[in-house]
């Protein structure tokens, strides 16, 4: 008897990048999100950084013989999210030497051959949030990343705010510690900014590494002061049911405290805010480190299953 072979289909999979000041956080899921493989690319230029994305995806796709349907990008910005925009997916101005004007999104889909969906890496990480993590069944949530810079997502009934843009709350101007009236800040743009004072970049320039950092040292009220004028700023403005607050910088220890016991005095007891409602707003997001790239798997997702790429 003659025995007939099928050729078996190859598997399908999303990747997602979180695209990241510090490192680009590559991942392979399955349609459902499972993640299959990760890896992490220090960023260095543009061409190595995005070549070492390409390297992995290759590699792993074809050590499965899984065939690609598209990819998530959850970037740092300033960047054009706006799919109707010619350059939709660039980087714009950024304080990052040699990125600015980096055409993420074209420059993936054309080396991989799939479509690409962009977001800013806060809205990424809140869309993940918001579908498995710490903002699940909110109405409303912020997220803010604290890292190599500063970054807010903000979501509410009606969507992302600021779309087809994002907003630039990292660079808002803050009320000085009166124990740090000298320093200038980093941002190249605007040297004192909360992003010049408050990001992982303005900690090391001031005290060295963050993370060797005493958890008694006077840093970390100085850092706490400046976040808690940012949800200060999120509650009054937006009134989220929650805010999210990620990024390498909020691992230290006793450093969340210290926000929620800054807020509270900025707070003064307006709009009733007691201990326990401060702690049910201020919150870390469920999915640390992953949230991004996690958000970018489902940004690739969605578009998937609303066939919107905007290619």
């Amino acid at each position: 008897m003659e025995e007939t072979l099928t050729e078996q289909a190859p598997d399908v999979l999303v990747a997602g990048i979180d695209a990241g000041g510090t490192t680009f956080k590559c991942a392979l899921a399955d349609t459902s999100g499972h993640l299959v493989e990760t890896s992490r690319v220090p960023v260095s230029t543009p061409e190595a950084t995005i070549g070492g994305c390409l390297g992995f995806f290759r590699t792993a796709l074809a050590e499965r013989g899984a065939r690609l349907a598209g990819l998530g990008i959850a970037s740092f910005g300033p960047v054009d999210v706006d799919p109707a925009s010619p350059d939709y997916g660039t980087l714009l101005a950024t304080p990052k030497p040699g990125w600015s004007g980096t055409q993420l999104r074209a420059r993936f889909s054309a080396a991989l051959g799939v479509p690409v969906v962009l977001d800013t890496d806060v809205n990424g990480a809140l869309t993940a949030e918001l579908e498995i993590g710490a903002a699940r069944g909110l109405r409303s949530a912020a997220y803010v990343t604290v890292g190599t810079g500063i970054g807010v997502s903000i979501f509410g009934p009606g969507g992302f705010l600021s779309k087809p843009v994002h907003p630039e709350l990292g660079h808002i101007r803050v009320e000085r510690h009166p124990g740090d009236r000298d320093f200038g800040g980093v941002c190249s743009f605007h040297g004192g900014c909360l992003e010049g004072l408050a990001s992982a970049a303005a900690l090391t320039r001031r005290y060295g590494d963050p993370a060797l950092l005493a958890r008694e040292h006077p840093a970390w009220d100085i850092e706490a002061f400046y976040l808690a004028q940012l949800c200060l700023t999120l509650t009054l403005a937006a009134r989220p049911d929650r805010i999210l607050l990620g990024g390498g910088v909020m691992l230290a220890g006793g450093l969340m405290a210290k926000v929620r016991t800054a807020f509270a005095v900025l707070m003064n007891g307006y709009l009733g805010f007691i201990d326990g409602d401060i702690e049910t707003l201020i919150q870390r997001p469920a999915l640390g480190d992953d949230a991004g790239m996690i958000g970018a798997v489902t940004l690739a997702r969605h578009a998937i299953a609303s066939g919107k790429w905007h290619c």
